[in-house]
C-alpha cells in the first residue's frame, strides 16, 4: 500500500474556463464576504464551511470544477469527493481566482 496522497484531478485556469464553456458546473468554495467582492461569472457558491449540507447533491454525471481563493479549500474537497465520495467528475482549479485574475480573465465584482 503506498503513502502517497491520492492525485487530485486539476485543471489551470483556461481549462476551467473552457470546461465551464462546455457545460461543467463552477462551484466557489469561499465564503459569502469573499463572493460579495468578485466572482467567476455563472459559478454557484458553496462555501466550504457548509460542505456537509451539500455535497451529497452534486450531480455525478458532468465535470465540475472548484474554486477558490488559491486552490487550497476547493483542493481539500476535490480530494474529499475523490477518496471518500468515490467522484470522477470533479477538478480542482490550480491557483483559484487570483490565477483567474492574473491570467485576465473576466470577474463579476
Amino acid at each position: 500500500m503506498s503513502d502517497q496522497p491520492p492525485e487530485i484531478p486539476t485543471v489551470d485556469v483556461t481549462e476551467a474556463r473552457d470546461k465551464a464553456a462546455s457545460g461543467a458546473i463552477l462551484i466557489d468554495v469561499r465564503e459569502q464576504i469573499e463572493w460579495d467582492e468578485s466572482r467567476i461569472s455563472g459559478a454557484e457558491l458553496k462555501p466550504l464551511s457548509t460542505v456537509n449540507s451539500w455535497y451529497e447533491d452534486l450531480p455525478d454525471e458532468g465535470d465540475i470544477v472548484f474554486y477558490c481563493r488559491s486552490g487550497n479549500r476547493s483542493g481539500q474537497i476535490v480530494e474529499a469527493l475523490v477518496t471518500k465520495v468515490g467522484m470522477k467528475n470533479v477538478f480542482n482549479m490550480a491557483g483559484g481566482i487570483i490565477a483567474w485574475a492574473e491570467n485576465d480573465l473576466p470577474l463579476e465584482t
